[in-house]
């Protein structure tokens, strides 16, 4: 099963068209991944302390239902490991009601912050140091 997290739509998130604005989806997609990440024992000040963090190298949204103010839904993240220094994440997020209104696909990897180049095997980094890496998919 898919790791979520709840998420309520904000009035400062809607465009003039009364819906959440279409870069707030991408917003909602970033705080799952981060949550995901600390779930499983990785928050950002331990990356950072190991000297790896993770990148966006693509990402790509389908956007299939509108949301509205008070609209309540979960954003989910599962991780899809291909090897080599790359991995996708796949993302959704659904209304209470079972409605997809996005589907996100994140193309990443995770950088050595000294060299300012991708690690070799992005799994094995982070399954080092995480607490849970069954999380990860790992």
């Amino acid at each position: 099963m898919a790791f979520s997290v709840p998420i309520t739509v904000r009035g400062y998130e809607l465009d003039i068209n009364g819906h959440l604005n279409q870069a707030v989806y991408l917003q909602y997609a970033e705080h799952a991944r981060w949550e995901l990440l600390r779930a499983a024992g990785l928050p950002g000040e331990k990356l950072v302390a190991a000297g790896i963090g993770p990148v966006v190298l693509e990402q790509t949204v389908k956007y299939l239902r509108e949301l509205h103010l008070g609209d309540e839904v979960a954003v989910s993240c599962e991780f899809e490991w291909t090897g080599g220094k790359i991995f996708t994440m796949h993302q959704r997020i659904v209304k209470l009601d079972g409605t997809v209104s996005a589907e996100i696909r994140v193309v990443s990897g995770i950088l050595d912050l000294a060299a300012r180049k991708l690690v070799a095997d992005p799994g094995a980094a982070l399954r080092a140091l995480a607490d849970s890496p069954d999380a990860l998919g790992l």
